[in-house]
Parts: C-alpha cells; sequence; structure tokens
C-alpha cells in the first residue's frame, strides 16, 4: 500500500469516516497536536534507550500506556460530532495519571521555585512534549467554543501534561539529571 495518496495537495483533509475538512481546521489542529506530543513523548523514550534503572521497565510501560492512549485521544478528536467514536476516554484514563503522579512525585524532592527544562535528554524531551500536549489543550478549548469537544479530552489533556512535568522530574532523579531552578532576579 502506498502511504501517498494526493488528496491532500489542495489543502483538504479527511476525518475519520471521511467528511472533508481544511487542513487547518481546528479539529485537525487539535489531533494534530496530539500526534505531535505523541511523537515528542516517543523521542523523550529513545534517549532512554542506554540507561538502566530499578524501576525503567515499569517507567517505559507507562508511558506507552499513555501515548496509545493519547493516540485514541487523537482519534476521538478526529471523528465529527455526529458519528460514533469507536474508543472512548473515561475518566479512569484521567485517575490512571494521577495516581502515577502521586507515587512519582513521593519520591522526588519538594519544588520551591519553578525549574528550567533542564537535565538529561530525555526530561528535557518530556517538557517539550508537556508544552506540546499544552497548546493541544489549548486548541481542544477553541474547537469547543464552535463545535461540542468531549470534555474528558480537555480533562485528560490538561493532566497528561502535568504527567509529563513529573515524569521529566521522575527521569532526572533517577538518572542524576540536574533540574536547574529559575533565577528570578536577572
Amino acid at each position: 500500500m502506498r502511504i501517498y495518496t494526493r488528496k491532500g495537495d489542495k489543502g483538504k483533509t479527511s476525518l475519520i469516516y471521511g467528511e472533508r475538512v481544511p487542513k487547518n481546521d481546528l479539529r485537525v489542529e487539535a489531533y494534530g497536536t496530539c500526534d505531535e506530543a505523541n511523537s515528542v513523548i516517543g523521542l523523550a523514550l529513545s534517549f532512554l534507550d542506554q540507561e538502566e534503572w530499578a524501576e525503567k521497565d515499569t517507567f517505559l510501560e507507562k508511558m506507552h500506556h499513555c501515548q496509545t492512549i493519547l493516540f485514541h485521544v487523537g482519534a476521538e478528536l478526529a471523528t465529527p460530532n455526529d458519528k460514533e467514536v469507536t474508543w472512548k476516554l473515561k475518566q479512569e484514563h484521567i485517575d490512571e495519571l494521577e495516581k502515577e503522579m502521586d507515587a512519582w512525585d513521593k519520591h522526588l524532592e519538594m519544588l520551591h521555585n519553578f525549574i528550567l527544562p533542564s537535565g538529561h535528554a530525555s526530561s528535557s524531551a518530556l517538557h517539550n512534549a508537556r508544552t506540546v500536549v499544552r497548546r493541544a489543550e489549548r486548541t481542544a478549548i477553541a474547537l469547543n467554543e464552535q463545535e461540542e469537544v468531549n470534555p474528558l479530552v480537555i480533562s485528560y489533556l490538561n493532566r497528561l501534561s502535568d504527567f509529563l512535568f513529573v515524569a521529566a522530574r521522575y527521569v532526572n532523579q533517577a538518572l542524576d539529571g540536574a533540574e536547574i531552578p529559575l533565577i528570578a532576579d536577572i
């Protein structure tokens, strides 16, 4: 099967179920930004290939699960409102993120000020993914002003950005990456 179809050459793309919309449609921007975030998470995880720590396999399993859910969130955003979503986000997916953040946070030093994205390359990439997820959240909110978006999608994206922040700190701690505090008076 060819990867290219030439159907998008005139600036339109297909949503799930085939409806054609402009490539700059907010719905396309929302699910495209989820895809971008997922790619950055994958990049962050690739920096861990040669690293070892006791909880690495568990961490990777949680992150791959998160990537899978994010893929489905993108699919939900790519489905027109008048069509059935084949996989629906549930509150339990948000609860899973919160549970994991709480578990990781118990082992992290308390923050006393803002930190700069830094330390291990994986941590920095997770911070990058966090900012991309924030953009996906803002785009989903803008889309929700035009047409209804599952409120759990917006909640999940909000929580996922927090999750990625804690994950970045967790990786830095596991791999002795430095957290650089923000210097307020420069």
